[in-house]
């Protein structure tokens, strides 16, 4: 069993509920499920949209990297999610933060995800769960990754 962390978010549909069924699918292919509050976000890249709701869990499975990607591609288009465009609308998305402490780069699966840490609502979220987590590449705790948040999209943090 290897550790990884997730990035979930959703601004189509019934938003919560969508997570609620995301993370309850991936409860099935992830054990020792930990997840972050809900944090309520202006979109990114393409701003002329409805807020995200966005949280990020944490756990173990024994999925190689690949599996667990096509695992979690299976369970956005279970929610029902429809490609638009880039920046898009979503129904759920789903993206692996990291895996373990490993480094891939292909066109399909960047882990640890590119720009995470740029990201107040993935670094935020993840304060809540590991404080202590090392970034492989950037060799920071995510408690110091505070400092690499370019532009804060948070507007209202709610319990899952």
């Amino acid at each position: 069993m290897v550790p990884v962390i997730l990035a979930l978010g959703s601004n189509m549909g019934n938003k919560e509920e969508n997570l609620k069924k995301a993370v309850d699918l991936l409860s099935g292919i992830i054990s020792d499920v930990k997840t972050s509050s809900l944090y309520l976000t202006r979109p990114v890249g393409e701003t002329n949209q409805d807020i995200f709701f966005n949280m990020v869990l944490k756990g173990y499975t024994n999925l190689p990297p690949f599996e667990l990607l096509e695992k979690c591609q299976h369970i956005e288009k279970k929610i029902g999610r429809v490609y638009r465009y880039h920046w898009g609308p979503r129904e759920i998305d789903i993206d692996i933060i990291f895996y373990e402490d490993k480094v891939i780069t292909t066109e399909n699966l960047k882990v640890p995800h590119p720009l995470m840490q740029e990201r107040d609502f993935v670094v935020i979220p993840l304060l809540e769960i590991d404080t202590e987590y090392l970034h492989p590449v950037l060799r920071v705790k995510v408690k110091d990754l505070i400092e690499w948040i370019k532009e804060i999209s948070i507007v209202e943090r709610r319990d899952f």
